[in-house]
């Protein structure tokens, strides 16, 4: 019909009308335009897509062109833009831009292949959905969606833009399993922002589908990929001493994307009290650390009571390290734990027992840095700190500066081989420095303990060089060249008005210099045992690594003077160098010549299995070495006691045995005094055993033994407390959402359709022996054995315990029971030490996930602690 010419043409007359407007006649300026008309229509009409669509189904694909639609079904899947779609049935109208996705039954009849609704990072598997393209609305039907740690499902919701979605009748929940959770918050309506914020009506709180009181009248969760700044609710506690408290309380604060802090707090009814601050900060390719600083104030009774007592206690942790990429040639590194000497055993926010029994803390904070010249040249500044918190001493060094140039071969060549004795010749240069403080808890960080600071410089330069003699000996040989500088020395005399011998301090510069010389000779030799290859022993080889060494010191009489003892006049030797940190030189002659043997047992055993070709290496003793010396310079006693020790480890490596003793050939007077004589004359053995030791530590599991199951949480470790859970684990009641047992796998990946008859279980020993006759006492002073041990009794529960024995004072020693159920998306456990000073219950369940962390209930006692 488009061909066919109309049989008549349509002719409009035109009515003539006068117009009442006059025309004005222009006469236009013509002007020729050098611009073509454009030959396309003014309008067109604009594309129904904006892009290409991909799709593909197994069942069937068909496209209706007359009404503009496409469907699939079976496993069907369709990409427009940003928009990816999975599900059992997809039907777009590309006219209306709407899509419709939803679930297909199977032969069975149950509903499968439920929609996966992907736009840009926002994903949605709901039963059904229905969107249109262009406003980018959306109607959903049991939505489920994960926003960080959250999940949650909605009857029925309405997505307004990409930024905003309309949730009725929702549940959320961090559990697995969102369609039938442990536990849920069910809201009657829900604003969702994802990656920023959920906003909900009312809430009520559900545990295994049943309401519980818990509820409240609107809520709101903060959602995004980065930290958020918030507030942290405490914990309610009744105390025995200090009455209630609200423990563990108060800021998180997220303050960019390299560092945050936690301001924590506890307040008593007594009127004790806690300050907590935490921080960790880490940059990419730079250094990561943590700074942790607690304080608390603790009051004991009521003011006015004899056992009325108030103290304050604080510790400052701050653990630094840089990384190996930021900078080849030069390092810092920080390692600090100090603060009050009783903290561990005081502090009312942990029971850590590792932290408890440990008699030191120490601290290092140190940067390094390397010149590549030639020679190269290192130097490192270091300050250190070492505290006894039974003595309360501590002993600091602010700082110590340490430098070296590395070795000079003066007589070597550029290139080549160095070999021989002149070729070997070589020397160093070092320098140490010290500022030496030692003080007690009571006098930390005040001016006083500055005030008999010792400091100090040592310069040493060591000359040696090494050589073979008869092909099998090796020879090394040196000398030592010392001078050590001091700011402050000592004079002592005797005071006759005070009856007394007074030693003050000279202040000004000092200095003495020494020197000695040292030479060793030694040698290896192998010998193997062969016993046949068709043996189930096929061989044992002894490694035998002889030793004599030689060194002479002079006397450096000269750097002593004289003191009268008292009023008599009785004349004493001192040296004004002798409380400088570096020692003073000594005064007598030392010739000493030192002997070693070096032993070590291997053997090679057929392999249980048949088709290994080559025999196993066990290694009997990994070491037996034996050592001592002979002073020719000396009048009497001229020999040291002899030392042996030895190790070895057993059971693939399980088992490690460590043993030692100290023989001495001399004899002892009634006194206990050493005497010029020898046992063997004294009516006595060959040797004394004046004193030994043994210790074995067996760690065994169910698991693979490169795979060990770690019990202590790193904090513990950074307390003071051990990597294993030997000494029971550590709890802090900062965190409770860790494990005991040190792993949070998930449990359901364990359970299988029947539990292994082989619960999987871990068991760490520890037996200490130690033997003491100095005095001829021979008694055993020490004899202990500890054990601790997990046992998974079902997939989801686990129990624990460590404990031990003293067999010289016949009694347990410290005990530890461990309970734990993993509820899934849950967490309860109880600890208990049902006796000692370190007596102790405590009872936690909780949600696992750090979003819900304030979900939680916890009932603890402390240990009966009397503030000292």
């Amino acid at each position: 019909m488009a061909q066919e010419l109309p049989k008549k043409p349509l002719v409009v007359t035109p009515e003539n009308k006068a117009d009442s407007i006059t025309p004005v006649v222009v006469t236009p300026l013509i002007v020729s335009d050098t611009i073509k008309k454009d030959t396309l229509p003014e309008t067109f009409k604009k594309a129904l897509l904006e892009g290409k669509i991909k799709y593909r189904a197994i069942d069937y694909s068909k496209i209706d062109q007359k009404n503009k639609v496409i469907t699939l079904y079976d496993q069907a899947e369709l990409y427009y833009l940003d928009i990816e779609l999975q599900s059992g049935i997809i039907v777009m109208d590309y006219e209306k831009s709407e899509i419709y996705a939803g679930r297909i039954k199977d032969s069975t009849g149950k509903y499968t292949q439920y929609p996966k609704f992907k736009q840009g990072s926002n994903l949605v598997e709901p039963d059904s959905i229905r969107f249109n393209f262009k406003t980018k609305k959306a109607l959903i039907w049991n939505s489920r969606t994960e926003q960080g740690d959250i999940k949650l499902k909605g009857e029925i919701s309405k997505k307004e833009n990409d930024s905003v979605y309309f949730i009725k009748s929702a549940r959320i929940t961090t559990s697995k399993d969102i369609d039938d959770p442990e536990y849920y918050f069910l809201a009657s309506k829900i604003k969702l922002v994802p990656g920023k914020k959920v906003v909900t009506g009312f809430t009520n709180m559900y545990i295994a589908n049943v309401p519980t009181p818990l509820f409240l009248p609107f809520a709101f969760f903060p959602m995004s990929e980065k930290s958020q700044s918030g507030i942290i609710v405490p914990a309610f506690q009744d105390t025995r001493r200090q009455g209630y408290s609200l423990q563990n309380g108060g800021l998180y604060l997220a303050l960019n994307d390299h560092y945050d802090l936690a301001i924590l707090g506890d307040y008593f009814t007594n009127g004790s009290y806690g300050l907590r601050f935490q921080s960790d900060y880490a940059l990419k390719y730079r250094f990561r650390g943590t700074l942790n600083v607690r304080f608390e104030n603790l009051i004991q009774s009521e003011r006015g009571f004899p056992d009325y007592s108030k103290t304050n206690i604080y510790n400052i942790q701050w653990s630094h390290a840089q990384d190996a990429k930021a900078n080849p040639n030069s390092r810092f590194s920080a390692s600090v734990n100090l603060g009050s000497s009783r903290y561990y055993q005081q502090s009312l926010n942990q029971v850590n027992i590792g932290s408890n029994l440990n008699n030191n803390l120490s601290s290092s904070i140190s940067y390094s840095k390397t010149f590549n010249s030639v020679p190269q040249v290192n130097f490192s500044v270091t300050a250190t700190h070492n505290q006894n918190t039974n003595t309360q001493e501590i002993n600091m060094t602010l700082p110590t500066f340490q430098a070296s140039v590395d070795r000079i071969f003066p007589f070597a060549p550029k290139d080549g081989i160095k070999k021989g004795l002149i070729k070997n010749i070589n020397l160093q240069y070092n320098i140490r420095g010290e500022n030496r403080i030692r003080t007690t808890d009571s006098l930390f960080f005040k001016s006083e303990m500055f005030r008999d600071a010792r400091s100090g410089f040592q310069h040493s330069i060591p000359l040696s060089t090494n050589f073979k003699i008869f092909r099998y000996f090796s020879v090394s040989a040196g000398s030592n060249y010392n001078e050590v500088w001091y700011l402050k020395t000592i004079n002592r005399t005797f005071d006759s008005d005070l009856n007394r011998v007074v030693t003050t301090d000279v202040n000004g510069f000092d200095a003495f210099r020494t020197y000695d010389f040292n030479t060793s000779l030694g040698t290896t030799i192998y010998g193997t045992f062969n016993f046949g290859e068709d043996k189930k022993w096929q061989s044992i080889r002894h490694v035998v690594r002889p030793a004599v060494s030689y060194n002479y010191t002079p006397s450096f009489e000269k750097y002593y003077d004289t003191y009268a003892m008292d009023a008599s006049g009785r004349m004493q030797d001192y040296s004004r160098f002798e409380q400088g940190i570096f020692g003073a030189p000594g005064k007598n002659n030392s010739n000493n010549i030192g002997f070693s043997l070096g032993n070590s047992f291997e053997a090679k055993v057929t392999d249980k299995d048949s088709t290994k070709t080559e025999p196993k290496k066990i290694m009997l003793l990994s070491n037996l070495n034996l050592s001592t010396s002979y002073n020719i310079a000396a009048d009497s006693l001229g020999w040291s006691p002899l030392r042996v020790s030895g190790g070895t480890n057993l059971f693939d490596n399980k088992m490690a045995v460590n043993f030692g003793t100290t023989l001495d050939p001399y004899a002892i007077s009634n006194s206990g005094r050493r005497i010029n004589t020898y046992n063997i004359d004294n009516g006595g053995s060959l040797f004394r055993m004046t004193s030994a030791n043994m210790t074995l530590n067996y760690s065994f599991s169910s698991k693979d033994k490169n795979d060990p199951e770690k019990s202590s949480t790193q904090q513990g470790v950074r307390n003071g407390g051990r990597e294993d859970d030997l000494f029971g684990t550590n709890v802090d009641f900062t965190d409770r959402r860790q494990s005991q047992f040190g792993s949070d796998d998930d449990s359901e990946e364990k359970i299988a359709e029947f539990f292994n008859a082989v619960m999987p279980w871990n068991l760490t020993l520890a037996y200490s022996l130690t033997y003491s006759n100095v005095n001829r006492e021979s008694r055993i002073t020490g004899n202990s054995l500890m054990v601790s041990g997990n046992i998974d009794i079902t997939p989801r529960w686990k129990m624990g315990i460590s404990s031990g024995y003293d067999f010289v004072q016949k009694g347990v020693t410290f005990t530890q029971f461990r309970f734990e159920r993993d509820l899934l998306s849950w967490r309860m456990d109880f600890n208990w030490s049902p006796y000692g000073e370190n007596a102790f219950w405590g009872f936690y369940i909780g949600v696992k996930s750090a979003v819900f962390s304030d979900i939680k209930h916890e009932k603890r006692s402390l240990p009966d602690r009397v503030l000292r």
